[in-house]
């Protein structure tokens, strides 16, 4: 019979001894720990939070923007990549931007763009109140008595009208936003009123006889819908604002309030799975290492000041899942082998076990990681957002699976369910089995 030749990735037989460095991983991990929550406390110093929260967590503006051929009239399709590179180019920062398919009222579907900036305004609080005291100086013979922004809506309160016209002249020498990134400047752009407006803001009050009128400028939908049109084909399509609202901070901080107490949830549940799938004594390991695997993706994101979305607490759910995966096959090998090598100490089975379970870690953590690292290359977005998320998490989740979870199992079942009979029994029951049978070293069980 011929020997099959059948290429390793490890010899068959391999024995590297993981139990005897336990010891120094768990320390490198609680300093790795500890430098993961004391980068958080760092950026909160140094940049004002403690992540670099996009609008998901922090709010911001939400868009929908469809496209039109200008020659047809007919939508077309424009791809997302074109848009965020176009956006970066005018120097905009902290952007996300999606397809989304909706119909119009004839229920024709349309595919458009969803864009997501943190700005709330296309006007910065530097720009607004050198137009405010500018507009109070240029027309401080109309007597205005308030001049206050409100969003995008300039609020004068004066004695003697000022008109739409002249609003939009003054307002125009200044400028909507200035980039650091060579983005084309744009002016104010003052809306028209229409004939109500007209006669509304040209109608004294009743008790202090001032008019009260209102100049609104072009918001940041409109600012984005020019870039588009700037940088897309110079003008073949017609860019169309579908819908334009605001995400308040307060929505955006029950997002990441909630994202928290589904990663607690998350652990609550592996401990309660563990404890009933195997025994209680695994649960702590598992739960640790799992804590361990969130706190280093979170330090990651933190020290490199990667984006945090949704998307992200989606791959650092999914990461906490994949490295209780591998921390239940590690467990299940333990077992199996703890119920058949029982003249074997328990430092002694965690290594067989450990040295079994190898080769299938490698590959199935090598498999996800390359795949998950050709998307953090060549995705964009909050692909590239989960993507790094899962990088990250798949290296940490494979160590802390061996190196975290095992180390603190072997710590329990040495303190607490080992020892004389005594204190077996206060514990768990003796085995009578191991009571019997005689101890082998492993040299005559190789022999």
């Amino acid at each position: 019979m011929s020997e099959h030749k059948f290429r390793y990735l490890l010899p068959p037989g391999n024995n590297f001894q993981f139990v005897s460095k336990f010891k120094a991983w768990l320390l490198m991990s609680f300093v790795l720990m500890a430098v993961a929550i004391g980068s958080l406390f760092v950026n909160k110093a140094t940049r004002g939070d403690y992540m670099n929260w996009t609008i998901d967590f922090k709010g911001g503006t939400e868009m929908v923007f469809s496209f039109k051929d200008r020659a047809t009239g007919n939508f077309t399709k424009i791809d997302t990549h074109d848009i965020r590179v176009a956006l970066e180019k005018s120097g905009e920062d902290g952007i996300d931007v999606s397809e989304i398919e909706y119909t119009d009222e004839k229920n024709t579907p349309i595919s458009g763009v969803f864009v997501k900036t943190p700005r709330y305004s296309a006007l910065t609080d530097e720009v607004k109140e050198k137009a405010r005291t500018g507009l109070i100086e240029k027309f401080k013979d109309r007597k205005i008595t308030r001049a206050t922004w409100s969003g995008d809506r300039l609020n004068v309160k004066s004695g003697e009208p000022i008109t739409n016209l002249e609003a939009a002249e003054f307002l125009s020498t200044y400028e909507v936003l200035s980039t650091s990134k060579g983005g084309q400047t744009k002016k104010l752009e003052v809306k028209p009123w229409s004939p109500e407006e007209q006669n509304q803001y040209h109608t004294r009050d009743e008790g202090t006889r001032e008019l009260n009128a209102w100049y609104g400028v072009w918001g940041i939908d409109r600012q984005y819908q020019q870039i588009f049109e700037d940088k897309l084909d110079k003008g073949k399509t017609e860019v169309v604002v579908v819908q334009s609202y605001g995400v308040g901070a307060k929505a955006g901080s029950k997002l990441r309030d909630d994202a928290a107490k589904a990663i607690i949830f998350a652990i609550f549940l592996i401990m309660l799975y563990l404890a009933f799938r195997f025994d209680i004594r695994y649960a702590p390991g598992a739960a640790f290492a799992t804590v361990h695997d969130a706190i280093m993706v979170i330090g990651v994101f933190s020290i490199t000041w990667t984006e945090v979305s949704l998307t992200s607490v989606a791959g650092l759910l999914t990461v906490m899942g994949f490295s209780v995966n591998d921390t239940v096959i590690v467990f299940d090998r333990i077992r199996e082998n703890h119920a058949k090598l029982k003249d074997k100490s328990v430092e002694r089975i965690i290594d067989i076990s450990i040295n079994e379970m190898l080769v299938r870690t490698i590959l199935t953590s090598s498999t996800v990681f390359a795949t998950t690292l050709i998307m953090n290359i060549f995705g964009t977005g909050l692909v590239q957002n989960f993507a790094f998320a899962m990088n990250v998490g798949v290296i940490v989740g494979t160590y802390s699976s061996i190196f975290l979870a095992t180390p603190i199992f072997m710590y329990i079942t040495k303190k607490w369910y080992s020892g004389p009979a005594p204190a077996r029994r206060r514990g768990v029951a003796a085995d009578p089995v191991v009571a019997t049978v005689p101890a082998k070293s492993d040299e005559a069980e190789e022999e």
